[in-house]
């Protein structure tokens, strides 16, 4: 009788227990109605401009929200394509390289991205510094505001690598590593892009950060795969690739999930404010790229390896994902399809094509995030289209609308700038962490996997390797 009792109980509890992935994103709805009547009605005497400010300010800090929850999908997603044996220690750069970054981009990436100074770097707002100015943040959301959503953005840079250079990587000089890349790095070519710098000047465009924020991150992940080597065991001893399979495929689904859903965040927000019309384009323009980019990939792998593998799957819609970043408020619905498309097809190819060139990365970050961030790159100067609803100021017409090569030339200059200054920079800084503290753990510990070796822990008990 008493157990009849308990299971009602729990039913009953179950049915009333909040959804908290349904109430978070109904708890905002609720505040910006809320906000928006009580303007309407005059209460508490909000002036139309302070209730544009308020629903600014709660639409930058949500889309930061879904861009800093990104950082669990990279961690689900890095974590299944990898061996059991090592994934307590991807989870645990996952986690804490957010805590790096913030840090980091707290004390100098901030300022050097978006601080007043030159066309090569800011130099005032250290600490956000609140008595700096900021000029090229042109928005009215609160500075912290702006910060925090720059700041997942940050971290995102730097997850990128850690997935790259998984299973072989010292957990020190991994950290290290982010350290330099979100606080020196990544907001200096920021700068010249969003900070006002040379390549704003010039006219490049990356509106949401194919080369801003992914390149940068696969030329890191590039230099470090480049520099550590390949993993023990992924090539047999006529130098042919073998096939290292991931522990669970399920919690990296999940995790294309997670980002697939973050990027709504990462793109639309990055109109820095609640314009109804911008929001909804980008949203559409975003999911056709991700949508077109998961169905060429699959149909591609299927082609090319007779099987519509998983993992290709996954990495077809990030690739999509990352390549309509940086025009996803220029391009129509079509383009972005095509976008998409295009990116999907060249990620399976260029996976096998560093997977035989011997640079042994785990999860397809070099190609989704540099291969598919410079297709986005150049798509702008390509797809661009003067979509007056849209936006007031952007890139000239692409070539294929009858704007000419020169923006096209533009993004190609601007990213090579990017690339070039990127690679320079985490080669040195690779290479000093090496000399100092070494790169690469032992052929013993890497057999018995970084968890053990590493952390001392392991993230499955009674599980083999």
């Amino acid at each position: 009788m008493f157990q009849q009792k308990l299971k009602k109980f729990k039913r009953e509890k179950s049915i009333i227990s909040p959804n908290w992935t349904i109430c978070l994103p109904l708890a905002v709805i609720i505040m910006l109605v809320s906000v928006s009547s009580a303007a309407a009605q005059g209460t508490d005497g909000i002036t139309p401009e302070e209730l544009k400010v308020i629903l600014d300010t709660i639409w930058v800090v949500f889309a930061g929200f879904l861009v800093f929850f990104m950082n669990a999908g990279f961690a689900m997603l890095e974590t299944g394509l990898c061996r059991r044996k090592n994934a307590a220690n991807i989870l645990a750069k996952n986690l804490l390289v957010f805590a790096i970054s913030t840090v980091a981009y707290w004390i100098t990436g901030f300022a050097l991205m978006f601080g007043d100074g030159n066309s090569v770097l800011g130099t005032q707002g250290f600490f956000l510094n609140p008595m700096a100015n900021f000029s090229s943040l042109d928005s009215e959301v609160p500075l912290k505001a702006k910060f925090f959503f720059q700041l997942a953005f940050a971290g995102t840079a730097a997850t990128i690598v850690s997935g790259a250079v998984a299973e072989r990587i010292k957990f020190l000089a991994f950290i290290i590593f982010s350290l330099l890349l979100v606080g020196i790095s990544y907001p200096i070519t920021g700068h010249w892009v969003w900070g006002g710098g040379w390549l704003q000047s010039l006219g490049f465009w990356d509106f949401a950060g194919s080369t801003v924020v992914h390149s940068v991150g696969g030329c890191a992940a590039l230099v470090g795969v480049g520099l550590l080597g390949w993993r023990i065991g992924k090539y047999d001893e006529n130098g042919q690739p073998l096939g290292i399979a991931g522990h669970n495929l399920s919690i990296s689904t999940l995790g294309c999930l997670i980002l697939w859903l973050g990027w709504f965040g990462f793109n639309a927000g990055s109109t820095m404010k609640a314009d109804p019309d911008a929001i909804s384009h980008i949203l559409l323009t975003t999911n056709m790229a991700a949508a077109t980019g998961g169905i060429a990939a699959t149909i591609t792998s299927w082609l090319y390896f007779s099987k519509p593998d998983l993992s290709m799957i996954i990495n077809g819609v990030l690739a999509g994902l990352v390549a309509i970043t940086g025009s996803c408020r220029f391009v129509n619905t079509f383009s972005a399809a095509v976008i998409g498309a295009i990116a999907g097809i060249v990620v399976v190819f260029s996976v096998d094509f560093l997977d035989r060139k011997k640079i042994d990365d785990p999860v397809g970050a070099i190609s989704v995030h540099l291969v598919c961030g410079f297709w986005g790159t150049i798509a702008v100067g390509l797809f661009s289209q003067e979509l007056e609803e849209v936006y007031s100021q952007g890139p000239l017409e692409g070539l294929f609308f009858g704007g000419g090569f020169k923006q096209l030339l533009i993004q190609i200059w601007g990213f090579s700038s990017v690339a070039i200054f990127t690679i320079l920079f985490s080669l040195v800084s690779w290479l000093v962490i090496g000399r100092i503290f070494g790169l690469r753990v032992s052929k013993e510990e890497e057999r018995e996997g970084l968890d053990w070796s590493e952390h001392g822990i392991e993230a499955y008990r009674g599980f083999g390797k």
